[in-house]
């Protein structure tokens, strides 16, 4: 048992272990009913809390790995971006995503708390389309906070009746996951076209 525990607290960090007698010392003492070191709930916290720790540094690791494979995905996202923004029309926010108002509106802007009808078009960089309710001829509804960060940005912003091409850097997108044809750090375009905000 103490090897997974190891691992399970301290991940792949083998500069640390668990010290076996405070921990035997402690289940001892657990049977016998007498006092502990810390409370069980003290315990069960510091160890919730190693665990999310090192599960944390774990996280970090992979994406780090990830990266490097990935690499020239990203560079070439990032020159993508870098080209894009110089063209005429094209709105660079602080956050990294990219607009052009294909279409200006003139209806309500969406808050967090909606729920949006919209038609969209999704490609990668090299143009394979990846998902489209234009292709599907079925408008989506969702909620505004349901979607990628780029999206919900971008639908704060856009009035109904708008129609807009939307560019979105990997870390406003899907980042680090895989997802089949939107392979991890790709950016994506996105023609949306929101066609109004949905009743309660």
């Amino acid at each position: 048992m103490l090897p997974q525990f190891n691992q399970l607290v301290f991940a792949d960090d083998t500069t640390k272990k668990i010290n076996t007698n405070q921990l035997l010392a402690g289940l001892v003492n657990t049977l016998k009913n007498e006092k502990l070191a810390m409370s069980k709930m003290d315990a069960n916290l510091y160890v919730q809390n190693e665990i999310e720790k090192a599960q944390k540094k774990q996280a970090e690791k992979q994406e780090a790995q990830l990266k490097e494979q990935y690499k020239d995905s990203i560079a070439a996202g990032e020159k993508y971006l870098a080209e894009n923004s110089k063209r005429p029309g094209v709105v660079t926010l602080p956050s990294g995503l990219q607009y052009e108002i294909l279409r200006a509106g003139t209806g309500q802007i969406p808050t967090d708390t909606d729920r949006v009808k919209v038609n969209y078009h999704g490609t990668l960089i090299n143009g394979t389309v990846f998902d489209s309710s234009v292709q599907r001829g079925e408008p989506a509804v969702f909620g505004v906070t349901q979607v990628i960060p780029g999206w919900t940005e971008a639908l704060k912003l856009m009035p109904v009746g708008s129609k807009w091409r939307i560019y979105v850097p990997y870390d406003l997108a899907y980042g680090s996951q895989d997802r089949g044809t939107i392979k991890p750090f790709s950016t994506l375009i996105f023609e949306v076209e929101l066609l109004g905000i949905e009743k309660k």
